[in-house]
């Protein structure tokens, strides 16, 4: 699968997935027009990773605002995730977000209270 570099913009994250890492980082504000445009590469990316291997799959999300369509998204790579971990696969989230936005931490506890594979809420000051 090709690597992803999406330089983000106003309303859209900058992202990039390694296969060689095999880590995807997204980073910024989500609340593109077209939530599928801008998430189905990402969701096939995720897709492929887990089919080719078992070697460990990491995404590191920096991610201060997401709207509904970005959150139905994240929810949708985390099933691939989840599916993945309950088949011995080796998955993890690490979050970090702005201690003093605690709206966004309180996100990714809702995201963390659903799913059962390695998922890390960390603060950054």
């Amino acid at each position: 699968m090709k690597d992803l570099n999406i330089i983000g913009g106003r309303s859209t994250p900058s992202i990039i997935a390694s296969s060689e890492t095999r880590t995807l980082t997204m980073r910024g504000d989500s609340y593109p027009e077209n939530a599928l445009e801008l998430f189905g590469p990402i969701i096939e990316w995720v897709e492929a990773q887990l089919q080719a291997s078992n070697a460990p799959l990491v995404l590191e999300l920096e991610l201060m605002y997401l709207n509904t369509s970005s959150i139905k998204a994240m929810m949708d790579i985390f099933d691939l995730l989840e599916e993945a971990h309950g088949c011995d696969g080796d998955v993890a989230v690490n979050w970090y977000f702005d201690a003093e936005n605690g709206r966004v931490g309180e996100l990714a506890e809702e995201f963390k209270e659903d799913y059962t594979f390695p998922f890390a809420i960390i603060p950054r000051s």
